[in-house]
């Protein structure tokens, strides 16, 4: 099989990867970090010969972003994964972050034609497009991953991966996943979001006191609500409109969706503020949802509630 020069889309060849990985260079279990490898966050893997594939695979279901690194090389690629790392948690599964080490893993690099490093690549559905080529402080790589988050759905295309190291540890422990989310994470997974929001209803419907259906159910429904949303249409409408409750309530569900969660608090938190009555309740009413959405233990959450009870008293 002939390789396509990086540069260009199109489906990865795995033909180099078909052959046992080198013993002089052992790679980490799927899922888990190899010695100096970045730290740890449910949605990374260090990527290995072994679940390279598999990997790429998962981006069927949602972005995979990839980052190419060496820490003797250029130590500044490193904080570049360690920062992806991180960043991937603060997306809750927006995109899995797949951290290639070029020294630990070279037949990798030699399949994707990687230039040079540091380099971050992004999958979907199996195919690659390169997203950066130089080391970013953490706060302009937050910056990029949000646009092409939120570019993504505007697209339609929401789907979350599920926490990696989460379901290592409930394996470990023995004791099963619990199978009366799989119906809507199912859902999720697919894009299907209107039946995820009515699995996740009955859930809360049949249990109230469900605290993770019902955060299950505020998330879905911020994603059934910016469906085909065009973003820079919905922040231009809420720039013009500031008193228009419905234009800042969508793009509170963006930033949300976007990572930018204390931007969406700040934004309703300020719409209580100047309002009163219905369109009050109504922005009152909307970020109690995204409390849900987030989790109510969130140290964001316990802020935002804060600040919401000074805007309301």
């Amino acid at each position: 099989m002939t390789q396509q020069p990086f540069s260009r889309p199109g489906a990865i060849d795995l033909s180099a990867l078909k052959r046992p990985a080198p013993a002089a260079a052992p790679s980490a279990p799927a899922g888990g970090a190899a010695p100096g490898a970045p730290g740890v966050s449910s949605y990374a893997v260090q990527v290995s010969e072994e679940n390279f594939q598999a990997t790429i695979e998962a981006s069927m279901t949602a972005p995979v972003i990839l980052v190419f690194y060496s820490r003797t090389r250029m130590p500044e690629s490193g904080q570049l994964a360690d920062d992806l790392a991180t960043l991937s948690g603060e997306f809750e599964g927006r995109f899995l972050a797949g951290l290639v080490d070029v020294d630990a893993t070279p037949a990798i690099a030699q399949a994707m034609q990687i230039p040079s490093i540091p380099l971050v690549v992004a999958v979907l559905d199996g195919r690659p497009a390169p997203l950066l080529q130089d080391p970013l402080p953490m706060e302009e790589l937050r910056t990029a991953l949000t646009q092409v988050m939120q570019q993504l759905t505007t697209q339609g295309i929401t789907g979350r991966h599920q926490p990696r190291h989460a379901e290592a540890a409930t394996a470990a422990d023995g004791e099963e996943v619990d199978p009366r989310y799989a119906a809507a994470q199912d859902a999720l997974g697919e894009g299907d979001i209107d039946r995820a929001v009515a699995e996740y209803q009955k859930l809360v419907d049949a249990n109230p006191a469900d605290t993770e259906a019902a955060a299950g159910l505020a998330m879905a429904k911020v994603l059934q609500r910016t469906q085909g949303v065009d973003l820079n249409a919905a922040r231009a409408a809420a720039a013009a409109a500031p008193a228009d409750v419905d234009a800042q309530t969508l793009v509170a569900d963006l930033d949300l969706l976007g990572g930018h969660v204390e931007d969406a608090f700040a934004r309703l938190v300020d719409v209580v503020r100047r309002t009163a009555g219905d369109e009050r309740a109504q922005a009152r009413d909307h970020l109690l949802g995204l409390f849900a959405a987030v989790g109510n233990e969130d140290p964001r959450v316990l802020r935002g509630r804060q600040n919401l009870a000074s805007a309301l008293f």
